[in-house]
This record gives C-alpha cells, structure tokens and sequence, in this order.
C-alpha cells in the first residue's frame, strides 16, 4: 500500500463530502457494506437520531451495543457513553464519531477524587451516575442511571453511608425520595442541565398554567418543579420528574394540550415522533449540549468509511468498571424516576 492510499484510509486526505439526500444515501450503503450499527442518543441532533439503528439513553444503547451481532458498533453520543458501550462488550470495536465529544458532569470527579473522597468515608458505598469515566466507575461500588437511582440506593442497607456521585441534582433527588440522612453528594453537575434553572421554569408555568412538566432530575430546576407542586402553583398530578426514558413512556399517553419539557433540547424529537397531538416546548430553548451536537452526519459518514475514533479502554479498568454496571442491572428493570 502506498502512502497516499495508507493516507486516505484513515481519512487525512482532503475529499468531497456528499450532501444532502446523497450523504444519507452513503452512510445507509456504508452501513450495509461493514456490517455495522448505529446507536444514537436522545440528545443528539435530529438528523443522526432518523439515521440510528437505535435510539435511547446511554445505558439502553450499551445494551444493545452488547446484543447486536454487528462487526462495527458506531457510537452517536458523548464518550462516556461509548466508553460504557465497551465496558460491556469490550471484545467488540464501537466508534465515536468524534472523540471531542465530552461530557461536563464526567469531568467533575476524576478516579484519583473519588478514591480520596472514600477514603475519607471508609466503609460507604459508593454510587456513581453512570454518566462517569470508565476509570471512575472502576473505583464504584455500582452504578445508576436517572432512571433507577432511587431503586439502587433504596437496594443498600440503611446503615451503611452513600457515597452518591457526580450530580448533585439527581442525588438531592434521591435524596428527597428516600429521606435518607447518611448520603454524601458530589457537588457536581452537568452545564446544560444545571442552566435551567428555577426563575425560567417558574415563568414558564405562569405563562401555561395548563400545561404538564417533565422535568429530568439533573436539571436545577427539579427541586422548584416539586416546590411549585407542593405550593399548589402547578398540580403535583401535572408534574413529574423524570428520566428520559421516562419522557418518552409519559408522552405516549399523555392527552395534555402542551408539555413543558427541562431537559437537553434534542429529547423534543423523539417526545414529538410519538406524540403528535401534544405541543412539547422546552422550558429553556438555549439548553443545547455542544458535545452532543458535535456528531454530525458527515461525521458519522467519515467514522463509518475510515474506522477511526476506537474507543479503547485498558482491560483492568473495563473489568472493574463492569462490576459496578453489573450490579445496577441485576437489581432489575428501571422504573420511572420519581414515580
């Protein structure tokens, strides 16, 4: 092989992208041709969610990163995501299509944190979000989703102390829930969740009084929803915390006239593909995470023709990391947060 075609196999050379009709027609042929499968987040960009061979949240897209028979596992989302999708199939090659593509909450705690701050609490449990490095949910005892935080906590003996990391939103709700006083909560959260916060939603709700809330417990604002509930400004039938799974199940069956949505705004495709006689409207239009948005569809194109971005973990980490998702698993099938 020379060079030019070593260099154009692993896309440092210029080439024309297809638009349009042309590149969705490419990236459906590419995926045919290496046997591969596109798993997408709720959160990415509309386009890459109509282009998925899956849609969900980071846990679900793992799991069917496990079950699929796919040679190439093409990873639309952030890299914590992908990461998670290799600790529970770590035989097997998953791609980013833009390994930029970060998380801010990740970024709050570092393993070499998390093992400082359990040795200041010997003998705690520690439960992290899965929305962690693969090095942070080696150092965890087991892990979460927004779905079934509350069921993973309840599922630790009320004497032993909670470690409970990095969103400080999700654990203040779980809090709440459990009235549980032995909980030590990482002061972490994520940007685009942490920025809807109480003011905005509260004049949402003056704005539609007739409107239902989804509000996902990472968001600042989940703790005014349930005050704004509890005060009688908005029924507490007509409010609910929720995951984004969750989301979607409650948008089914919902027969309100328009739902207040607080969460990042790609969630608004899927609520609207299953719902189309409801009006959903994000609480904050701005709440946009960059990252996510960094997977693009001529990204995905290039990812799938070059192969790049592998996400690679060290074997040592995947195992330890994988404990801890295990575990969360076998407690059983998430609920709907807060319901």
């Amino acid at each position: 092989m020379n060079l030019i075609d070593e260099a154009n196999q692993v896309g440092y050379i210029a080439r024309s992208t297809p638009k349009g009709q042309e590149l969705i027609d490419a990236i459906k042929a590419l995926k045919k041709e290496k046997n591969a499968v596109i798993l997408a987040h709720y959160y990415v960009d509309g386009a890459i969610q109509e282009l998925a061979d899956y849609v969900g949240d980071s846990l679900g897209l793992s799991q069917a990163a496990e079950n699929t028979e796919a040679d190439l596992i093409i990873f639309c989302g952030v890299h914590f995501m992908a990461e998670t999708a290799k600790i529970l199939s770590y035989d097997k090659t998953i791609i980013i299509p833009d390994e930029r593509a970060g998380c801010s909450l990740a970024e709050t705690i570092t393993a070499d944190q998390l093992r400082a701050w359990k040795a200041e609490h010997p003998g705690a449990v520690v439960v992290s979000y899965v929305n962690t490095t693969a090095a942070v949910k080696a150092e965890t005892d087991i892990c979460c989703t927004s779905s079934n935080a509350v069921d993973v906590v309840k599922s630790i003996p009320v004497d032993r102390p909670v470690l409970f990391c990095p969103d400080q939103f999700l654990g203040a709700h779980v809090q709440r829930q459990l009235k549980r006083d032995n909980m030590h909560i990482w002061m972490g959260e994520c940007h685009v969740h942490a920025g809807i916060n109480g003011a905005e939603l509260k004049a949402m709700v003056a704005a539609e009084p007739d409107a239902e809330l989804f509000v996902h417990p990472e968001c600042g604002c989940a703790t005014s929803a349930m005050y704004l509930a509890s005060e009688g400004v908005v029924p507490a039938e007509r409010t609910h915390i929720l995951s984004t799974g969750g989301m979607l199940e409650a948008a089914r069956t919902t027969t309100a006239r328009k739902v207040l949505v607080a969460t990042e705004t790609g969630m608004l495709h899927q609520l609207r593909k299953v719902n189309v006689t409801t009006e959903f409207q994000a609480v904050n239009r701005a709440a946009v995470c960059k990252y996510m948005k960094m997977i693009t569809p001529e990204k995905l194109e290039h990812s799938l023709m070059f192969g790049n971005d592998v996400v690679e973990i060290p074997r040592d980490i995947a195992d330890k990391a994988r404990l801890s998702v295990e575990r969360m698993i076998a407690i059983g099938t998430p609920s709907r947060v807060g319901e």
